[in-house]
């Protein structure tokens, strides 16, 4: 803005030539129109020097002082991002994320003459302050807290909402001292200019010159200026939770003496100034919303969001086609040509805005280039049926449909429930582990406007993952508002209640991105079992955030990464920042959570939201939290805009989800502070049942049909046995082996935080108790229903989540390393020269991989089937170990068996003759080995002994003097000179001479 002030106490800002013509022209401009003899009210000449004038140029992280005084101000969490240009101003943009901390020397408290000038816009009513003198933090009426005086541009205190507060305060010995100002009003349409006067006993506010209010006090400036190196600061309380401003500053200026009412007009900004101000920043702001996916006006593809207030200035809309582009901002996809729009909007006291638009004919290829398919995926996949950018239809082929689905041409939706996007196509039928990744061909055919194009997608499908029995359970929660970060704990072994902390103790994630809080995070384990998920809210309370502009100016992004081991967590965007899910009319998008349905093959992502009528968020009917949910299929893209799944007229939040039998059952917090409806008590728990994980829920009923719609199955299940509010409920099913689990191994934990007293608290049921809860028969009423002892949790977990873990990721949370190899053990045995080889894990998992036989220069590669490898020993080989040599995973470590030894190899076949009407028996032994053997044969009718040769055959023949004989065994027995032997014995047949 161009303040009337002394030019020769201003020092060069950024963009200082532009700034310096800018204020030329003004001032030409000005000695043109008033003549040079023309009088003023106060000549600018004439005004005291302010000590420090803050015109929100900055450099880094210091609010520059542009009066030559060198009093710059330190930024705290604002950055290049948190300022914005208005024309040819500067304008800071306080979003509950910052403020600027002011040196001494503005006003030094010699006496009680001071005068502060502040040129601020908001429609935030909120108990945030603009600026405040003084420092030190604290609770009201403690001397922890400064004293100090301040001015709160909008205020949500009784008796001064959405109006000026500002009061002085000074600590007395019965009371908090505070002494307020009376109220004047509110703020003009626009950039406002608010100037404090204090002289002597006296404070006075004036409004654009105007004034509004004035208060007689007894206070000193003196008592409250701090001792230290701070003296105030602008955009925040030193009231112990009040949130920082949310606000636009254009100017700030101080003095240390009083300015007269004259002066007061003189030195502001003029209001051509601040309504050029408010214009330029009016417009980027409604280009900024009216935007949407587009990346500029000169390149609209897709719908454009025209709103009917912004800055709560109402706009009316006017198009010059409104069939390329409607007043509600619909672009036409059937045009031929690019074509150029005008967009108008017009306000009743700023004039009107234009803006030209070019709506991009639609191209089939837009639609092609935009898919985006993993190089390898552990996932079904995305194969969207309708183009991202013009809505083109899309059908996808397969060259292995058995590996990856086509669309299914007959496709049609089912009558409850979402529908699913991808029409039967993407269902990928992974290789079992052991088996290796394989490769597919997809093709996207699009068809728009009678055109045709088609794009091939490599993708290889990836093995699934390593089986092993779960062996433990892991923790993933938040500590407190003042503590918006992820910490995990994880259980001792296979008992629930055995949490202590991992990491030692430190966070796991602490965000650094979007509102810099991290809340309710949640885990799920991915459907094949091989992957976890995490998804969490991105809000921060303890940045300032109050929970009113949490809810109603909250983030519409959540928060996602993924991980195999839960120690390395990667995001699943690649990006240090939230997936948008939201819809612009959405308040918040509180606790996200997500569960594998079985009918869309997909998971369902679920949140809580309040929603507003547009995206100016004006409206205040309605507001009361409902759940919406999206689908996705790889947590990087989500079906858009969210389908509401829960709107019951009344507040509900924090549903977790779990499948016994048929049946999805949904534990949801009801928000309300008491009764809604059929459900019995605000703050508490209630159980639904459903069939169909998507079907909407429009009233909380007994008797709904669950094969329809979500039927109530209990309410009010936590506080009368905790004594507690609760939220925040999670169910977990437990391990088998688990000593808290039932004989039926049908045992469940659920769980509720109480956050007013220290976090979760568990009740141990089952899931044929959950299963059979009904209005007669509730499980929260049976008398089995008892919150356990506090104890065995991870300490004070606010929201969370609960899930089971195998052995090595138990193992790798504990040592906070990466998860090594299980050790494994190798048996090898022998039937006859046949080795067989047997791999166990000792976690009991899968094995697979190959294992190699070796004996002497021998050797041979055998793959595992079903964790076994047989070969053939060739002859000659004594003694064989078997290598078992792991995987290409390295989960299972390689082991060696001990060595088998093998015997000469003899064979001997037998047969009779007969000769002068005798029975004769002839026994042939074959050497197959490759030393000499001495050979003993011996039966009924004698024995002899023989030496064969390596790779020889020698007979004998006993003549049994017998004109029958019955079968007989003969005994075969061997020896080598390297001292293998060898036993067997071969039948000689029952034989009759004639």
């Amino acid at each position: 803005m161009r303040p009337q002030s002394n030019p020769s106490t201003r020092v060069p800002r950024r963009r200082s030539a532009r700034r310096a013509i800018a204020s030329s022209i003004a001032a030409a401009l000005a000695v043109s129109a008033m003549g040079v003899t023309a009088p003023l009210a106060a000549n600018a000449a004439d005004l005291p020097a302010p000590t420090a004038h803050y015109d929100m140029s900055h450099s880094g992280s210091t609010l520059l002082d542009v009066s030559g005084n060198g009093r710059n101000a330190a930024l705290t969490g604002l950055t290049d991002a948190s300022f914005a240009e208005a024309g040819d101003d500067d304008i800071l943009r306080f979003q509950a994320d910052g403020y600027a901390a002011l040196p001494q020397g503005l006003i030094t408290g010699a006496d009680n003459s001071f005068t502060v000038e502040y040129t601020v816009s908001t429609q935030t009513s909120a108990n945030h302050f603009g600026w405040v003198i003084g420092d030190g933090v604290g609770p009201w009426n403690t001397t922890t807290l400064g004293n100090h005086i301040f001015l709160s541009p909008r205020s949500s205190q009784s008796g001064y909402t959405n109006q000026v507060l500002a009061a002085i305060r000074v600590k007395s010995s019965t009371d908090n001292g505070e002494s307020r100002m009376p109220a004047g009003g509110g703020l003009n349409p626009g950039f406002t200019t608010l100037t404090m006067v204090g002289s002597g006993s006296t404070l006075t506010l004036y409004r654009d010159g105007v004034q509004i209010s004035t208060l007689t006090h007894t206070r000193a400036l003196s008592s409250i200026i701090p001792t230290g190196s701070v003296l105030g600061y602008l955009g925040r309380s030193l009231y112990q939770g009040d949130p920082l401003l949310r606000a636009d500053v254009a100017d700030v200026k101080f003095w240390d003496v009083s300015l007269t009412a004259a002066e007061v007009s003189a030195s502001m900004p003029t209001a051509e100034a601040k309504s050029a101000a408010t214009q330029a920043l009016l417009r980027g702001d409604i280009l900024g919303t009216m935007l949407g996916a587009n990346p500029s006006l000169d390149a609209v593809s897709s719908n454009l969001t025209l709103p009917a207030t912004v800055n709560g200035v109402a706009l009316t809309w006017a198009t010059s086609d409104a069939a390329v582009v409607s007043t509600t901002g619909v672009v036409s996809r059937s045009i031929t040509a690019n074509t150029p729009v005008t967009l108008t909007a017009t306000t009743a006291s700023l004039g009107t805005f234009t803006f030209d638009v070019t709506v991009l004919a639609p191209s089939v290829s837009s639609d092609l280039d935009a898919i985006t398919l993993a190089a390898r995926t552990t996932e079904n996949l995305p194969l969207a049926t309708t183009g991202a950018v013009n809505g083109a239809a899309i059908t996808w082929t397969s060259s292995d449909p058995a590996l990856v689905t086509e669309t299914d041409q007959a496709y049609t939706a089912p009558a409850v429930g979402s529908a699913d996007p991808f029409q039967g196509g993407g269902l990928v039928d992974r290789p079992a582990y052991g088996e290796g990744d394989r490769e597919v061909t997809l093709t996207a055919h699009a068809t728009l406007n009678g055109v045709t194009e088609e794009r091939t997608f490599e993708v290889a499908v990836a093995e699934k993952g390593r089986w092993a029995p779960d062996a433990g359970y892991a923790a993933a929660y938040f500590k407190s508002d003042g503590d918006e970060k992820i910490y995990q704990a994880a259980t001792s072994g296979n008992d629930f209640f055995t949490f202590s902390p991992v990491n030692g103790g430190n966070a796991v994630i602490t965000s650094t991105a979007d509102t810099k809080g991290l809340r309710d995070p949640y885990i799920l384990r991915s459907k094949d079992g091989d992957k976890y998920y995490m998804v969490a809210t991105d809000l921060c309370i303890s940045c300032g955030t109050g929970w009113g502009p949490a809810q109603s100016a909250g983030s519409l992004k959540i928060e996602v990464w993924e991980s195999t081991d839960l120690v390395e967590w990667t995001r699943t965007n690649g990006e240090n920042t939230g997936i948008t899910i939201n819809q612009p009319e959405a308040g918040m998008t509180w606790a996200p959570e997500a569960y594998w349905d079985d009918d869309l093959q997909s998971y369902v992502v679920f949140f809580a939201s309040r929603l507003y009528s547009d995206a100016t968020h004006t409206n205040s009917d309605k507001l009361y939290a409902r759940m919406f949910a999206v689908l996705t299929r790889d947590f990087q893209t989500f079906t858009y805009p969210p389908a509401s799944w829960q709107d019951t007229g009344y507040a509900r939040i924090d549903s977790t989800v779990t499948k016994i039998g048929d049946y999805y059952y949904r534990f949801t917090k009801n928000e309300e502070s008491g009764a809604a409806g059929t459900l019995e008590a605000g703050k508490d728990i209630f159980m639904e049942r459903s069939k169909v994980l998507t079907a909407p829920t429009t009233q909380s009923s007994w008797t709904a049909d669950p094969e329809s719609t979500w039927q109530l199955t209990d309410t009010r299940m936590t506080s009368l046995e905790t004594g507690q509010s609760g939220e925040g409920p999670e169910i977990i099913k437990l391990n088998e082996g688990d000593p808290n689990n039932n004989a039926a191994g049908d045992g469940y934990v659920f769980l509720v935080d109480n956050y007013s007293a220290g976090g979760y608290r568990a009740f141990v049921t089952s899931g044929e108790a959950i299963a059979s809860s009904q209005q007669s028969n509730r499980l929260s009423q049976r008398p089995d229903w008892n919150v356990r002892p506090v104890g065995g949790l991870p300490a004070s977990p606010r929201h969370g989540a609960f899930v089971s873990v195998t052995q090595s990721v138990l193992d790798a949370m504990h040592g906070w390393t990466d998860v090594e190899a299980v050790a494994s053990t190798t048996t090898l045995t022998a039937d006859g020269r046949t080795a067989t080889a047997e791999v166990v894990a000792a976690d009991e998992g899968d094995v697979v991989g190959t294992v190699t036989f070796s004996g002497g220069d021998w050797s041979e590669t055998v793959d595992l089937e079903d964790a076994s490898a047989s070969v053939d020993v060739p002859a000659g080989i004594a003694s064989v170990t078997a290598h078992y040599d792991g995987y290409v995973d390295a989960l299972v470590s390689p082991s060696a068996s001990e060595a088998v030894s093998f015997g000469l190899e003899l064979t001997a076949t037998a047969t009779t003759r007969c000769v002068a009407g005798k029975v004769v028996e002839v026994v042939t032994v074959t050497n197959g080995d490759d030393v000499a053997a001495t050979v003993t044969i011996a039966g009924a009718y004698g024995s002899k002994t023989v030496s064969i040769a390596a790779g020889k055959s020698a007979s004998a023949s006993f003549t049994t003097r017998a004109v029958t004989i019955a079968a007989d065994a003969v005994s075969i027995t061997g020896q080598s000179a390297d001292g293998r032997s060898h036993s067997s014995t071969v039948t000689v047949t029952a034989t009759i001479c004639p």
